[in-house]
């Protein structure tokens, strides 16, 4: 009777047994008569012991030969070794080579420094190595607890359409796609504006999925191509939008902290200042901000848009996010409605993540008014044919209504402490990268 396969993630309940597991040489090295195969599976990594006189000599000279990356499968007992990656090691009985790499071609991430263009190009490959691994496991948390949140607090997950006929901000940052019979589409940025529509349906929505941004810039915070969850809520103010975005932050932080701690460590995170990230949030009207940033020696002056910079100046005193409220509405986007008491500004906020990574959430309350919408659409030239489905709803019940949008990439970036957002994503889509 053949082994049972199990995954090293539960070794631990496999103290004594024999057992195989399947996976991919990490690394070997050897030690005169025994040699210690390290193997990854996807799930951990496990030293495995070969001694040569407990092997047929064609099988220990196989496993001595064995290259980077090779699959295997490795059949052994398993035991507790407080030395060990992951405290447990397999004393080996038996392996089988699924496919050796080639030495005349060999794996080519090897532990030598390698520059970020040659690892890019290689992201397939990179894609194995620790930190990476570690990197890509807190987003698949940080989506989980995503999903949870929303979906514990009765909100739908309802999916947007991905192909969309007009912009909510505009063509300028689109991507253009040949739609059939000679129409244009677009790619979208934002799932906002239908989620207004089922928000009038169901209440309380949110949709997640990919959003494309055709802005050329090359700063380290931006992608092309990027996943965004967006909340919206009927019978909501922008109290009720920063209310959630806080809690919802603070639900996800404590979830990475909880579930996450060993990637955490792999990426050497600071996690103090992850425990840090506990409500009430910090919170200035963009007036103050104005006024502290001059104070520091910016040149922003009041009805201009904050830069990476200034997002920085504005966070570095904090230990949590800030939230910056009360924006010039020139700088928002035309559904964004306005302050009552002050109608140049908007009913919008952004949330600022400490430690300079800048704006992780933007939203605000909706334009509820049918005419102020319609003059919002004329004022920003939009083709009014492309919105008639959206300004029905404020023609059929249309009430006060919010909601926000946050980036995932941006959200495990500041988490993780990465000092670039492209390690976020499996395969990062950027301005000069489109490959692999």
């Amino acid at each position: 009777m053949s082994a049972p396969r199990i995954a090293i993630a539960d070794a631990a309940r496999h103290a004594g047994e024999t057992v195989q597991i399947a996976g991919w040489l990490y690394n070997l090295r050897k030690s005169g008569k025994i040699v210690f195969p390290i193997v990854r599976d996807g799930t951990g990594m496990m030293q495995c012991v070969a001694v040569k006189s407990a092997l047929p000599e064609a099988l220990f000279e196989t496993i001595k030969d064995l290259t980077q990356e090779s699959s295997i499968m490795v059949t052994g007992k398993i035991r507790a070794e407080q030395r060990a990656i992951g405290g447990f090691e397999m004393d080996v009985e038996d392996l089988e080579v699924v496919q050796r790499v080639p030495e005349s071609d060999p794996y080519p991430i090897t532990p030598k420094e390698h520059g970020v263009e040659f690892l890019m190009d290689h992201r397939h490959l990179w894609l194995r190595s620790q930190r990476q691994h570690a990197i890509i496991r807190v987003r698949h948390e940080v989506i989980r607890a995503v999903r949870d949140y929303f979906d514990s607090h009765g909100f739908t997950l309802v999916d947007t359409p991905i192909f969309t006929p007009a912009a909510c901000e505009g063509t300028t940052t689109l991507f253009e796609v040949n739609y059939f019979e000679d129409s244009k589409a677009y790619l979208t940025q934002s799932g906002q504006l239908y989620n207004e529509a089922t928000a009038m349906a169901f209440g309380k929505v949110y949709t997640f999925g990919p959003t494309f941004r055709a802005e050329k810039s090359k700063t380290r915070r931006h992608l092309t191509e990027f996943w965004m969850v967006e909340p919206e809520m009927a019978y909501a103010t922008l109290e009720d939008v920063k209310q959630l975005a806080e809690d919802m932050l603070v639900f996800v932080a404590g979830r990475v902290l909880e579930n996450k701690r060993a990637e955490l460590k792999v990426l050497e995170r600071d996690v103090a200042k992850l425990e840090a990230i506990k409500a009430p949030f910090p919170r200035m009207s963009y007036d103050e901000a104005v006024k502290i940033l001059q104070s520091k020696g910016s040149e922003i002056q009041w009805g201009g848009d904050f830069g990476g910079t200034d997002e920085t100046l504005l966070s570095q005193d904090f230990d949590r996010p800030l939230m910056v409220d009360g924006y010039p509405s020139a700088v928002k986007a035309f559904y964004m409605a306005p302050d009552p008491a002050r109608s140049e500004i908007a009913l919008g906020v952004d949330v600022l993540a400490p430690e300079g990574y800048g704006e992780i959430i933007g939203g605000g309350q909706r334009i509820h008014d049918m005419d102020l919408l319609l003059r919002r659409i004329a004022e920003q030239k939009l083709p009014p044919e492309a919105f008639d489905w959206y300004i029905d709803l404020r023609k059929y019940g249309s009430v006060p209504h919010g909601g926000f949008g946050m980036g995932i990439e941006r959200c495990v970036a500041w988490l993780c402490g990465l000092e670039h957002i492209r390690e976020t994503i499996a395969f990062p889509r950027m301005l000069y990268r489109l490959k692999p």
